[in-house]
């Protein structure tokens, strides 16, 4: 089966299409969201992907899809079984994800394929997966600068949702998009204070003195209650101005919304070709060109965060040789400066090619999760973790992307993320701790990567 029917519409900024979309349940924006001020490979498309034939949840194992619920021991291999079923060449004449599904895999995923306890707290319940089965997807090529509705043959309304989405393409709806609404800096909490975060980065540095990890990441959550009339679809535009970043996201899956700017590629797989971009290594923007400039050379000059960042390299080729050809894990690049918005990063790019038996779900299981968001080793690493932190990560440091029907997948690390439920907002953001890191130094860290975050609920936009 291929695509059952494509109209190219015009080409604009996708957020304009989106903002039409964006109060439907289950609706999915992957948004390249710099792609007009940075176009690199990783900004090239965005994807808006609307009403999907599965919905599909899954908390402590109980898996629910449209309405039935049933015990399972691995999702992912669920989701395998599903996709073998309705596999699908591809059109090249259009961006890569043609449908298939998407949605968010929890960091909590980890609890289901190795034997690691859970943190204490699990006061928010996010789903530890929330994946849509979509037959019908917007995509959008920056460079050729052109747009298409993309619909498959799956679904029986499928010719009147795409009559649907274009009469709502060609009225004048659109949200209300309030850009200014804000919360009251005092009430956005943490379950750390300065002190308490410190201690736990001091146990960190004893269980590397001792022998039992390289490398650990640690975090802090931040949490405050959203007024009644919040949008955040609203906060969604809002972060884009203040970080757009190349894997920014949005998505409504029942009761909770991911609002995302991330950075940081997780799992590509394209033509058989596995390319993960680790990013290990961060400074702030300077206030000036110049001293933005001497925070640039000196993150990339650090020994200390090129320790950490090669660290992670070798932990994610370990992961891919798992499932890759013999010898076909290559770095391309090893410790690169990249620079965003509110932060320079290093990254480095790791390649391989992936077995003829394996798919897209084998390798996310093989890798998940990301070596940069958790340390190395990492199976010892989750275990301190969940000890150190208090609370479940839910999606924080888990995964958002798609995997189409021809098994292409593009997956992200979900980091400067907002994680929204019931009108409760959470974020996230930690640092690597290595054998000499500084737990003040490290506390701060946490702050510089969760400014912009902060800056979006907080602060007025002229």
């Amino acid at each position: 089966m291929s695509i059952h029917e494509q109209i190219e519409i015009e080409y604009c900024d996708p957020l304009l299409i989106f903002n039409k979309f964006s109060g439907e349940d289950w609706a999915i924006f992957l948004d390249s969201a710099n792609a007009k001020t940075d176009p690199r490979e990783t900004n090239r498309y965005s994807y808006i992907a609307l009403r999907p034939l599965l919905k599909m949840t899954c908390k402590n194992k109980l898996f629910t899809a449209n309405g039935e619920s049933f015990f399972c021991d691995d999702p992912l291999a669920y989701l395998n079984n599903l996709m073998k079923q309705h596999k699908r060449l591809p059109d090249p004449n259009y961006p890569p994800f043609q449908g298939g599904i998407a949605g968010y895999f929890s960091y909590d995923l980890c609890h289901y394929f190795e034997d690691i306890p859970y943190p204490e707290i699990d006061d928010m319940q996010f789903y530890d997966l929330a994946i849509g089965l979509y037959d019908l997807v917007i995509s959008f090529d920056h460079v050729q600068k052109r747009a298409w509705i993309l619909v498959g043959g799956l679904s029986p309304d499928a010719e009147i949702n795409l009559k649907e989405i274009i009469n709502i393409l060609r009225s004048d709806k659109v949200l209300t998009n309030k850009n200014n609404r804000v919360i009251d800096p005092v009430k956005i909490d943490s379950n750390f204070s300065k002190d308490s975060y410190e201690s736990v980065v001091k146990k960190a540095i004893n269980y590397i003195r001792e022998g039992d990890i390289f490398e650990i990441n640690l975090s802090q959550r931040f949490i405050a209650t959203l007024p009644e009339d919040f949008s955040s679809f609203d906060l969604y535009c809002k972060l884009r101005m203040i970080n757009p970043a190349p894997f920014s996201a949005y998505f409504n899956a029942n009761n909770v919304t991911i609002v995302s700017s991330s950075p940081e590629r997780f799992l590509l797989l394209k033509d058989g070709v596995v390319d993960t971009r680790p990013i290990k290594g961060t400074r702030a923007r300077g206030k000036t060109i110049d001293e933005d400039n001497d925070l640039a050379n000196e993150l990339k000059n650090s020994k200390k965060d090129q320790a950490e960042n090669i660290m992670i390299v070798d932990l994610m080729r370990n992961d891919l040789s798992k499932i890759c050809e013999p010898f076909s894990v290559k770095v391309s690049q090893l410790c690169g400066l990249e620079t965003f918005a509110s932060v320079h990063h290093l990254v480095s790019i790791i390649q391989a090619k992936i077995k003829q038996e394996y798919t897209a779900l084998d390798l996310l299981k093989a890798a998940f999760p990301g070596g940069s968001i958790t340390g190395a080793p990492k199976i010892r690493t989750m275990e301190i973790i969940a000890e150190l932190e208090p609370n479940r990560r839910g999606p924080y440091c888990g995964s958002i992307g798609y995997i189409g029907f021809d098994g292409t997948m593009d997956t992200s690390i979900i980091i400067r993320t907002y994680v929204i439920k019931n009108n409760i907002v959470t974020f996230q953001a930690g640092g690597a701790i290595v054998l000499d890191s500084d737990p003040t130094a490290e506390y701060q860290e946490t702050l510089h990567k969760a400014l912009a975050l902060k800056r979006a609920l907080v602060e007025e936009l002229s």
